[in-house]
Formats: C-alpha cells, structure tokens, sequence
C-alpha cells in the first residue's frame, strides 16, 4: 500500500493551523496549572487542615476521573451554570484543572524531598518562610522538577487532541476535517501522528537543555551572604 503524500502537501496549511493552536492551548494551560498547581502545593503543606483537605479532594478527583468526563463536564456543566463561553475556553480550563493536580504533587514531592532540618534552620536564623522559600527551597526544587514536569507536559499535549471532541480546532480536528475530505484515514493520521512527534520532541529537546543548565548551575553558582550563613548554621547544627 502506497502513501498519497500530496495529501499531506494539500493540506498542510490546516495541520499547521491546528498544531499552532494545540501549541497555544498548551502553553496557556501549562502557566495556568503550574499557578494552580504551586498554589494548591503550598496549601497542601500548610498547617491548616481545611485546606490541605481542599486539595486532597482536588487531587482525587482530577486524577480519578478521565480527562473527555472533565472535558464534557466542563463544555456542558459551564453553560448550566449561567456561564456561557466558547468551546476552546472550556476545552483550556479543563486542560489547566488536569495538569495542575498532577504539578501539585510534582511540587508537593520535591519540596517534602528536602530534608526538615533546613525549614528548622531557616527559622532558627529569623528567615520569614517566602525568604526561606526563595532562598532554599525553590534553587534546590527546580532541577529535579524537570523530569516530572516535562513528562507530565507531554502528557497534557497528547491529551489536548480529546478537545477535539468539543470543536476545538487543533490539530486532531484538523486531521479529522482532512480525513473527511480525503477520505483517507492512513495518511491523515499518519501526518497528525508525525506533528505531535515534533512538538513533544521539540519540548523534550529545550526541557533537556534547562535541566542541564540548571543542574550545572547548581554547582557554580555563588551563595549569597544570606544562605552562605544558613549553610554554615545549618553545619553547625548537624554536627
């Protein structure tokens, strides 16, 4: 079986439109679910139990459920409620709502990774906790939080061809306005298949370069007289 690869020249100009905006969907839900997902992390960890609880309701639910239920509950649950608005702002709020669970607990993990001693020496040193924060925690989170990250992205790009499902025009729509044009499925397919791969290759390739970059800069970098002095209390302490 041959491959009609004017197919894919034809129509070019579709795929094209429909991975740009499969490439802006992801965009705005990977800021808006890391926001969610630091946010619901901090609660998470807070001494407050009502809301530690909030999020661990949150959490279940979003990765108890599957994403096309979320994605449905959101294009019709919205317009129920009073709330209309376009099917690609719908299809973007559940993409953001899902990835943020899953970056809540990437971020939860990492920061519970630090051992307890450097939240204690910090205190002990009259660091408020956004100091503390800022200043040990977040240069020591960032590196091991590619992986995680980057995976879960991948994920949330693959899974924004469910919004296909609600009209939204990216780019497995595209293929499936191509496919009923062509009538041929294989190709179609085949060229919506090698877009993703691009995407998330390009992805995978730029996350690499940052986390190499980060991780070299965690050895070179120069301490500021702030955590050089919690460093040395934090020796004295252990010692």
């Amino acid at each position: 079986m041959g491959l009609d690869l004017s197919i894919l020249v034809d129509n070019l100009p579709l795929f094209a439109q429909g991975a740009w905006l499969t490439l802006r969907i992801t965009f705005i839900a990977f800021l808006a679910g890391m926001t969610i997902g630091t946010l619901a992390a901090i609660a998470a960890l807070s001494s407050i139990a009502p809301l530690r609880w909030l999020v661990a309701a949150y959490v279940t639910i979003m990765r108890g459920i599957p994403f096309i239920v979320l994605v449905f509950l959101t294009q019709y649950g919205l317009p129920a409620a009073g709330v209309r608005s376009p099917a690609l702002f719908n299809g973007t709020v559940a993409l953001s709502l899902f990835a943020g669970a899953y970056y809540t607990e990437i971020i939860r993990a990492c920061v519970l990774s630090l051992p307890r001693g450097q939240w204690e020496s910090a205190r002990a040193i009259g660091m408020s906790p956004f100091a503390a924060a800022r200043n040990i925690v977040v240069p020591q989170v960032l590196a091991p939080m590619v992986p995680p990250v980057v995976n879960c992205t991948m994920t949330m790009i693959k899974e924004s061809s469910v919004l296909s499902s609600i009209t939204v025009a990216e780019l497995t729509f595209q293929g499936l306005v191509v496919q009923g044009n062509t009538f041929a499925p294989f190709e179609v397919f085949i060229a919506v298949a090698i877009f993703y791969w691009l995407i998330t290759g390009l992805f995978g390739f730029l996350a690499g370069l940052l986390e190499r970059r980060l991780n070299a800069g965690r050895g070179n970098r120069t301490l500021s007289p702030l955590v050089a002095r919690y460093l040395i209390l934090e020796g004295r302490t252990a010692r």
